[in-house]
């Protein structure tokens, strides 16, 4: 009977909730704040863990988020690792989650297209 989730799914529902709960209470960078994880992928070997973000801000520039991350990733790894209580912590590497933006653009077309369909 195989298991219902892999090893790689277990591990990054963990770093996922632990990298939220890292970002919400124990980072002082002003510009993390109203960052999110979204999703995490962990490489077949766990030793690259990709991260995806979201900002509260749809139209905000992720850049400096992004730039924010990559100069806590060493605080966050170190914290990481004592959380999860694995032998190797994944290398973090940070990528913007536009989907919440996509989401919002494709909304307004659909109220656009409905509000200039002329009335029956």
């Amino acid at each position: 009977m195989p298991r219902e989730f892999s090893r790689n799914q277990r591990l990054g529902n963990q770093v996922l909730r632990t990298l939220n709960e890292l970002l919400r209470f124990d980072t002082k960078d002003p510009r993390l704040e109203g960052v999110s994880v979204s999703a995490v992928d962990l490489s077949r070997d766990l030793s690259v863990a990709q991260v995806y973000f979201s900002i509260l801000d749809p139209n905000a520039d992720p850049a400096p988020v992004k730039q924010g991350l990559e100069k806590a990733s060493g605080f966050l790894r170190s914290k990481l690792g004592r959380a999860i209580k694995v032998r190797h912590v994944p290398e973090l590497r940070f990528e913007h989650d536009d989907s919440a933006a996509e989401g919002q653009r494709i909304a307004d077309l659909i109220e656009g297209a409905l509000n200039s369909e002329p009335s029956r």
